[in-house]
């Protein structure tokens, strides 16, 4: 990245669950000056991990806002965990494609393409005791399509 210089120190990640979120067709809300919005509605999905596992709920979506190559994402929806809890989710990033995003695997798994740059901050919310911990941990999302209508996010726990 341009004037970001290196550092020793690298921050540990560690992988705490995926989210496969099933869309909804896009739906075009306006446009302005260089600027494009949409809605993309999240219809359900899963949740899987050695952290958390559940489904998605039916309901939420992602606002785009592009300018030029970027898109800005704001997404919020909800998951339910297995014992029942329910997690609200608002998860900001950015896609845009160009050369200088690497393609990037954990493991076997390629979770980022070569020239797509599809990157998360989400932030969690829930009163549930045994889910309080999203709420209280900084997390990165990897994103990547996986199908025509499901993204996969591969949620990383900073620690």
């Amino acid at each position: 990245m341009p004037g970001i210089r290196e550092s020793a120190f690298a921050p540990a990640l560690t992988f705490a669950f995926e989210i496969r979120a099933r869309l909804a067709p896009t739906l075009h809300v306006g446009h302005g000056e260089g600027e494009r919005t949409e809605f993309t509605p999240i219809t359900g999905g899963t949740v899987d991990g050695p952290l958390l596992r559940g489904t998605v709920l039916p309901g939420g979506g992602d606002w785009s806002s592009t300018r030029g190559r970027v898109c800005e994402l704001d997404a919020r929806y909800l998951l339910q965990a297995e014992d029942g809890a329910v997690i609200d989710i608002v998860n900001r990033g950015y896609y845009h494609e160009g050369a200088d995003s690497p393609d990037q695997h954990d493991g076997d798994l390629r979770v980022t393409e070569t020239g797509v740059y599809y990157r998360t901050s989400p932030t969690f919310r829930t009163d549930a005791p045994a889910h309080r911990w999203l709420a209280e941990t900084v997390f990165v999302g990897l994103a990547r399509e996986v199908e025509a209508d499901v993204v996969a996010i591969r949620m990383y726990a900073l620690a």
